[in-house]
């Protein structure tokens, strides 16, 4: 066939189906030439008479109008879920995971009564499918805890509002709605509640202008207050990479190689270290914070949390069994409680310190092993909290509830402390992690406040992804920016070159050590010597067991002298430089060190 003829055919063909279209996309767009109206309507096609298809094109084109077709509510089907999950079982039918109804929750398809499975029995693939995803991450720290909702009162609203514009403080009377999660740090999800460990104390605060994290421990100090030390301090309080156990070398050799945590490692071995349950043991802040006031002039702040059933703590042989023959005790006990009636509560106080006194403060204000005492700084009440609702589900309320100081509102910031400042990315990220990028979507964490910003999509976007607002910042739809009264550029004044940070051990890190050690009975004072003793001497290393034991004995000689006779060591006599201007608590400079921080 010749070129001519092929395309003389072809052009046939063409035209044969263009006299048989009615239309094609874009057919009636502007500009298009004026022959296209020749083409004449098609009157039947393939299933064009078939039952419910519109007649009339009129009737399609007046159908499509948004302001008279029918809309969907696309948040119907979640709202509908939530009112489900209210509903008692026998008032329910059971479905597959799409709602549908389901007849035997028990049976499997398959080939008679021997043969294989078949792979078409959708709701057994569904409920193993989802029952091998039913665990999230847990945390790395923090991963053992219990958790109840409640409210904050504010009680003293005078003297807060001569510091701070935090909306939830302004009036006496007050109600914020909260979530309290208290946990261990070390152990992990299944470990027991009772364990010789911190205990984290973490409030969301729904208030009025945002949610507001506070993220507390059961003590006024921390072991570190240089960040990076954080991850390794973890590692030694878990398991050793290769035998998967709690390792006794691993605990004490950093904790030895890094004596800033002399004072934590005091009140951890203490009776302290293992309250007894959740409801009877104080909070602090640790960190200090920022009030901050409209016109841009500011205090830090730290708050301390007293509760209101005193303090009770267990002896480490009362703990022990405990955690034999009651792993779940403070989580049993904090929701028996409740669930009874008796709602604990706790009294909030803040501790208050102007710039200027920061400065001449006997201790690093910024320094996270460092306490400021209620006889240094006065501790002022502003409010109280109480827990009175536990959770309708666990995993929904507590296990997904995620907090991070970086949640912060207005007259609430962050001061300069260097873990504070780590941690305001890592508890986000953390959640970003283990919930997922919209975290703040799931109920518990949802703000209880009109959410507006540029940030969408991701994984599990589920409240309407901001519907059709531009996700820019656009000139012809613009958002509305609230009207800041005060300027960063004289908040905070900072001067020097960026170096490589890292504390310097002095004599004041002894300080607290000392003070509480002598403010002990005796019979905590033995109890301390007996719980250190008990577990220092399980350390296998000589030089460990030697080393910690000197960190002890500068605190106290006859504490060290005991301490080293239960483990089979001599004290060694430690020096530190005093603190002074030319021995602060950071180096001002870059640190170079080829072996450890060990500077002693």
């Amino acid at each position: 066939m010749s070129d001519r003829v092929f395309c003389t055919l072809l052009a046939a063909v063409w035209l044969a189906l263009c006299v048989s279209a009615t239309s094609f996309p874009g057919m009636n767009a502007p500009g298009l030439d004026d022959n296209y109206a020749y083409m004449p309507e098609v009157q039947s096609f393939p299933g064009a008479n078939a039952p419910g298809l519109r007649r009339d094109a009129s009737d399609v084109a007046s159908s499509s109008s948004a302001s008279t077709g029918p809309t969907f509510d696309m948040n119907s089907g979640i709202e509908m879920q939530l009112q489900t999950s209210e509903e008692a079982a026998p008032d329910v039918v059971y479905t597959t995971e799409n709602g549908a109804p389901y007849s035997g929750p028990y049976d499997a398809l398959r080939i008679g009564s021997n043969g294989p499975l078949l792979l078409q029995d959708y709701h057994l693939t569904e409920i193993f499918g989802s029952f091998d995803r039913e665990r999230i991450p847990e945390r790395v720290v923090h991963a053992r805890g219990a958790g109840a909702h409640g409210y904050f009162e504010t009680t003293n609203a005078e003297f807060c509002n001569n510091y701070t514009m935090m909306d939830m403080l302004s009036e006496n009377g007050l109600r914020t709605p909260i979530t309290v999660r208290i946990s261990t740090v070390g152990g992990e999800s299944g470990s027991a509640d009772e364990a010789r460990d911190p205990r984290g104390f973490a409030v969301k605060f729904r208030t009025r202008k945002g949610n507001l994290d506070i993220v507390m421990n059961n003590t006024p100090v921390f072991f570190i207050r240089d960040p990076a030390k954080f991850i390794h301090f973890i590692h030694t309080q878990k398991r050793h990479p290769q035998t998967h156990l709690k390792d006794h070398d691993m605990f004490w050799d950093y904790l030895s190689s890094n004596p800033e945590s002399n004072y934590q490692v005091m009140r951890l071995f203490s009776d302290l270290g293992t309250p007894d349950g959740f409801r009877h043991m104080h909070a602090w802040t640790g960190h200090s914070y920022r009030w901050m006031k409209a016109d841009g002039s500011w205090v830090y702040v730290k708050l301390y949390c007293e509760s209101m059933q005193g303090v009770k703590n267990f002896t480490n042989a009362e703990a022990t069994t405990i955690q034999g023959s009651n792993p779940d005790f403070a989580t049993q006990d904090l929701f028996e409680a409740i669930e009874a009636g008796n709602y604990p509560g706790w009294t909030v106080y803040a501790q208050v310190l102007t710039p200027e006194q920061a400065e001449n403060f006997t201790f690093n204000v910024l320094d996270l092993t460092k306490d400021w005492g209620c006889s240094l700084v006065p501790c002022v009440e502003i409010g109280k909290f109480y827990l009175t609702q536990n959770p309708t589900n666990y995993f929904a309320e507590v296990e997904q509830a995620g907090f991070s100081p970086s949640h912060v509102v207005d007259g609430w910031t962050a001061s300069a402390d260097p873990v504070l400042q780590a941690r305001m990315f890592a508890y986000s990220d953390t959640q970003r992690y283990r919930l997922g990028v919209n975290s703040l979507q799931i109920p518990v964490n949802a703000p209880i406040v009109p959410v507006a910003n540029f940030e969408r999509d991701g994984s599990m976007n589920v409240n309407g992804n901001q519907g059709s607002r531009p996700n820019y910042m656009s000139t012809t739809s613009p958002i509305k920016l609230v009207n800041r009264t005060w300027s960063y550029d004289s908040h905070q004044q900072w001067i020097g070159g960026a170096v490589q940070s890292l504390s310097e051990v002095t004599e004041i890190d002894f300080v607290w050590s000392r003070w509480f050690w002598n403010n002990l009975t005796e019979t905590d004072q033995q109890n301390l010597i007996s719980n250190v003793v008990g577990h220092l001497g399980q350390a296998p290393t000589k030089s460990i067991r030697e080393r910690a034991t000197a960190i002890f004995g500068h605190i106290n000689y006859t504490l060290g002298e005991a301490i080293g006779a239960g483990v089979g060591v001599d004290v060694v006599n430690l020096t530190f430089p005093e603190h002074s201007k030319s021995h602060p608590t950071w180096f001002n400079r870059t640190i170079h060190s080829d072996s450890s921080t060990l500077f002693y």
